[in-house]
């Protein structure tokens, strides 16, 4: 369902503000065509199941702003099974310095990414790579390169941490965004697991919706 633009912006901004990021009128411009781009290709194939604009704002955009207030020393990030970019993408356009690397196994939607990266011209240091994380040769390309390894619902806690661990540089995070079973996932953590540490779950409400965000956050001992 089409929303007036004006009142997605403004919801947009709120919403940044509401996490701690200040959105401005060039970034929130970017957001607008990769909603409209989201919304067209989506019409094609099946990208997300999130349809109506505002719902695409709060769910998606201003979901994957979540994680922000922890990556301030991030310089490097890989966003495992990106889907049509969430939160990578996102994350790279309020954060430009942020060089990102977007994983998925599906072509279609590495091909959205690619397009969006084209079109919202977020610059030379992102890519979207067609592969699957435990794949050896991306291991052995990227391996201990990334300060943070995030994903979004990507898989279940234990195979996303182990399939992580090896692109993460010593005193990098991992970051698993998860919903209202966070707590059940960890309970299947075990301390020094993958030699990493547990720094924290920390829920994040996202603005104009009834969402809670759940952020597992790990970390590699230097």
């Amino acid at each position: 369902m089409a929303a007036d633009t004006a009142q997605l912006k403004k919801v947009l901004e709120s919403g940044g503000r509401t996490l701690g990021v200040s959105l401005s009128p060039q970034v929130v411009g970017q957001f607008m065509v990769y909603l409209h781009e989201l919304k067209a290709w989506n019409a094609r194939m099946n990208l997300t199941a999130i349809e109506a604009d505002e719902d695409v704002i709060t769910r998606h955009f201003l979901d994957s702003l979540a994680p922000c207030r922890f990556l301030d020393k991030v310089t490097r990030l890989l966003d495992a099974g990106a889907g049509a970019g969430f939160p990578g993408i996102p994350l790279k356009i309020v954060l430009p310095n942020l060089r990102v690397t977007l994983v998925d196994s599906v072509s279609k939607k590495v091909l959205f990414m690619r397009h969006i990266i084209r079109t919202v011209e977020l610059g030379p240091d992102i890519e979207a790579i067609a592969a699957r994380l435990e794949d050896k040769a991306l291991v052995k390309k990227y391996a201990g390169l990334f300060d943070c390894v995030i994903s979004r619902a990507f898989t279940n806690l234990p195979d996303f941490l182990e399939m992580s661990r090896p692109y993460l540089a010593p005193g990098g995070v991992i970051i698993a965004m998860k919903g209202p079973k966070a707590q059940e996932e960890l309970a299947g953590f075990q301390p020094g697991q993958h030699d990493l540490v547990f720094e924290g779950l920390h829920e994040v409400e996202i603005p104009f919706s009834d969402r809670r965000t759940s952020l597992l956050v790990f970390r590699r001992p230097l």
